[in-house]
């Protein structure tokens, strides 16, 4: 039987760039580059993982665009959709032997993204089994929502929820909260997550779900159990 582990009692996956492929950031720089804006790391920071009516002002704003911040949220969406005839969504190579390696380690896991629930229905519904109540939360009306993910809905400690995923601005709310992260930032070519995400403290990144073994997640659980989790990084906050 596998050793349970002594602090962590869930584990919280962003669903889009975690368990599906990202199909977000090369949308949002062909959307902001072809109507004559700049991208960069700054952008980045400013529209992922922020609610739609915050992206879509700053997208407008970047792009100098009339439309309102749900219009344009809406022409992002269109040419999403007209992205994914090219570029389908799909599971990442891993995911469902990460799910079993939690569960078999004694945790709750749950998914979480800005979409609402038919995005994990449809991607992941045949996966559903291996989620714990309430499988999905929505998080746009609360972004990042980590800490509603870990005390509202799950009634834990921040400390006790090991949250993964691929935006540095979690792993920001992560460090204010003193909760566990793993980054996995997109491989995109003109990306910056990698860079937000080490600049934010976060000492576990990865390049794929396999990555995420045994052995690290003890790791983070004796990091969390020691309370070291951000050590390094409030050190250099307070140099």
């Amino acid at each position: 039987m596998t050793e349970q582990l002594s602090k962590l009692r869930m584990a919280a996956l962003n669903i889009d760039g975690v368990l599906l492929n990202d199909t977000f950031s090369p949308v949002i720089h062909q959307f902001v580059t072809s109507r004559g804006g700049t991208y960069s790391a700054g952008l980045e920071r400013r529209i992922f993982s922020q609610p739609r009516v915050v992206a879509g002002r700053v997208l407008a704003d970047t792009c100098g665009l009339s439309t309102s911040p749900m219009e344009t949220i809406a022409l992002y969406l269109e040419e999403r959709e007209r992205y994914l005839a090219d570029h389908p969504v799909r599971i990442l190579d891993g995911a469902e032997e990460l799910l079993r390696r939690l569960r078999a380690l004694g945790l709750r896991t749950v998914c979480y993204g800005g979409l609402d629930a038919s995005h994990f229905d449809r991607y992941l519904g045949h996966l559903a089994g291996l989620f714990d109540e309430p499988r999905y939360v929505c998080t746009n009306d609360i972004r990042p929502g980590l800490y509603e993910i870990a005390v509202d809905v799950a009634g834990l400690a921040c400390d006790e929820v090991l949250f993964v995923d691929d935006v540095a601005r979690v792993a920001e709310a992560a460090r204010e909260l003193g909760a566990p992260f793993v980054g996995l930032p997109s491989d995109f070519e003109h990306g910056h997550q990698r860079q937000l995400m080490a600049e934010a403290g976060a000492r576990h990144l990865v390049g794929s779900l396999d990555e995420i073994d045994d052995r690290l997640l003890r790791t983070i659980d004796a990091e969390a159990q020691a309370g070291t989790l951000w050590e390094r990084a409030a050190g250099k906050a307070g140099a």
